[in-house]
């Protein structure tokens, strides 16, 4: 039997009194039902086939590396460039690149890793400094230095080429591995890339606690700031690594001794020998020998890509 109550309610909300906790329970299940197909993500065509397209623009390169430095010198001009030859003869090719005109190949690999070891290494560790002092200490004239650094980011290096070539032929430089190495040490990227990273990664209060225990400005960077740059200085360890890997124009106008060639130079020297009177063809030894030249950078970043990750997206959210 209905009570007087029970029936005031239903027809004061115009629903059946069985059914008056029904109405709200089926649309909290409707609106969790919208609010879940909403945070779907949304599936693009377009966008999955330009992603398709730019992986298979970059991996077919590498690929056509990979299965070229399995031919010999007539395997590349007889057989299909992305399949196989029938000849596997890419530990040959490794071995003829390393012994080659008298194992020259390994002279221009030491000479690649002592420019990456001392101008990398230094442009990074003047770029941590720099843009620690920039980040947390302030001076006049501060902004007039970020306003230069901000300039000089965006010359390209090219245009400073022959400037640079004057000014170290009248120093006597030019032709040694000075002339390759101080220009590297300067990475006005770097430096910003830190000043922007340290900006955020160190707290003040950190650095204050830190003096107020005693310890020096010294001390104080590489005990308690230094630990906290990790990310960053991957990050441009990285940037300029790979930049210094692979430079070319530089060498090319500064160091006219095969000896101090980096590998980008002598690759060169080597490819140019088909155009020259009377040179020697080693298509296939070029073709190896650059597949060796990745093979660090790509080390490289699959070892230190969890750093170089945290490292850019640093700063990206606030708390």
């Amino acid at each position: 039997m209905t009570t007087p109550t029970t029936q005031a309610s239903s027809r004061t909300y115009g629903t059946p009194a069985g059914r008056s906790h029904a109405a709200p329970r089926l649309r909290s299940h409707r609106r969790r039902g919208r609010q879940s197909s909403a945070s779907k993500p949304q599936r693009s065509v377009l966008l999955t086939v330009l992603t398709g397209l730019v992986l298979l623009y970059s991996l077919v390169p590498l690929i056509w590396l990979v299965i070229s430095a399995t031919k010999t010198q007539e395997g590349l001009s007889g057989s299909f460039g992305l399949w196989f030859d029938d000849d596997f003869a890419l530990w040959d090719n490794i071995s003829q690149t390393f012994s080659y005109n008298d194992g020259v190949f390994t002279r221009w690999l030491l000479n690649t890793l002592m420019y990456v070891v001392v101008g990398a290494g230094g442009a990074t560790f003047l770029a941590v400094m720099g843009g620690y002092a920039l980040a947390k200490y302030k001076f006049p004239g501060r902004k007039a230095v970020f306003a230069v650094i901000i300039g000089a980011v965006a010359v390209p290096t090219t245009a400073l080429a022959v400037p640079t070539f004057l000014l170290f032929s009248k120093l006597g430089l030019t032709n040694t591995p000075w002339a390759v190495i101080i220009p590297s040490l300067i990475s006005p990227f770097g430096l910003y890339l830190m000043w922007v990273f340290a900006n955020d990664a160190i707290p003040t209060e950190l650095m204050e606690a830190a003096r107020i225990d005693g310890a020096s400005e010294a001390r104080t960077f590489f005990r308690v700031a230094l630990p906290l740059l990790a990310p960053g200085i991957v990050t441009v360890l990285l940037f300029t690594m790979v930049a210094t890997w692979n430079n070319y124009f530089l060498p090319l106008i500064m160091i006219k001794d095969p000896d101090w060639y980096p590998l980008t130079l002598g690759l060169n020297a080597w490819n140019a020998q088909a155009q020259t009177a009377g040179g020697e063809v080693v298509f296939n030894l070029v073709i190896t020998g650059s597949l060796i030249t990745i093979v660090p950078l790509v080390a490289a970043f699959l070892l230190l890509q969890r750093y170089w990750q945290s490292g850019l997206a640093a700063g990206s959210v606030k708390e």
